[in-house]
């Protein structure tokens, strides 16, 4: 496991996913992470591809290489979570071994039938809120249909999750303790039968097991926290403090995504802007 808090610095991260290229939004994110480690801290680069469907190595380079162009440097070797599934498999058997983990086998279109014919159906900060059909099988059922090779996910069983790790809350570095609803999410997705993990899982193990003492990202992860605090709770990780920054737009207020092309670091490199221009444009002051 990477050293913890060191020399009054703090352990820090910059988790991008390499499904294009970096704009002048994940430059701000970058930076804050970079210099939210202090004195004596330490910065990791965190290669978040866990979906082979959209993630590619020539996003990775050009990920590390415009990061170098605007002066940050970090640990070495960076974690890349495609090597890493073992790490994921081996939390997932943890919350297996509580009886918090269930195969689905619901399609899409199964869910949101379910949904639409329901008199009841409550809204998560992700969309509507799985409906819990399969969590009503019988192990029976589950097994059989998991040896006839029926495509599913795993969920984590949000009640049971939360009944036994009771009341939770995260440290936000502004606001201070922020109590955890995770249950708002319902029974969320941990791994699919293609990729062992999920975003909620992968992001929890590798902070863990990079010792990230301080957390920095964007204002829309604020809701994911929850989740992440309860997964911190089941597997007796240490929880970090998190710093969510605000998000960077455009002149018409939208926030900045990988397809406005132009404002990406590499487009403003090619263009002749110098680093120091990019990071004035992305609004970071040290």
């Amino acid at each position: 496991m990477a050293k913890r808090r060191s020399e009054g610095g703090e352990v820090t991260r910059f988790a991008p996913s390499p499904t294009g290229y970096l704009h002048i939004g994940h430059a701000f994110s970058a930076l804050t992470a970079f210099h939210a480690r202090g004195k004596g801290g330490t910065f990791h680069l965190r290669i978040e591809d866990i979906d082979p469907g959209r993630c590619k190595d020539e996003f990775t380079d050009a990920i590390l290489e415009d990061l170098a162009w605007l002066g940050l440097d970090w640990e070495t070797p960076v974690r890349k979570q495609s090597k890493h599934f073992k790490d994921y498999e081996d939390a997932l058997k943890k919350l297996n071994l509580k009886g918090l983990i269930y195969p689905c086998f619901c399609t899409r279109s199964e869910i949101k039938a379910e949904i639409e014919n329901s008199v009841h159906a409550p809204h998560g900060p992700d969309g509507p809120v799985y409906p819990g059909i399969c969590k009503k099988l019988s192990d029976e059922k589950r097994e059989d249909r998991i040896d006839g090779g029926a495509a599913h996910v795993k969920r984590l069983d949000m009640q049971g999750a939360a009944a036994i790790a009771g009341p939770l809350a995260w440290r936000d570095a502004g606001q201070g303790m922020v109590k955890a609803k995770p249950d708002r999410f319902g029974d969320v997705v941990l791994a699919r039968k293609d990729v062992p993990t999920s975003y909620h899982l992968a992001v929890t193990v590798d902070d863990h097991l990079q010792g990230i003492t301080k957390v920095n990202r964007g204002s829309d992860l604020v809701p994911s926290t929850d989740v992440h605090r309860l997964l911190q709770g089941l597997l007796g990780y240490t929880s970090p403090t998190y710093d969510h920054h605000r998000l960077i737009k455009d002149a018409t207020g939208r926030r900045l995504a990988k397809r406005d092309q132009d404002m990406t670091i590499r487009a403003l490199r090619k263009s002749g802007y110098t680093p120091e221009e990019v990071i004035n444009m992305s609004g970071f002051s040290g």
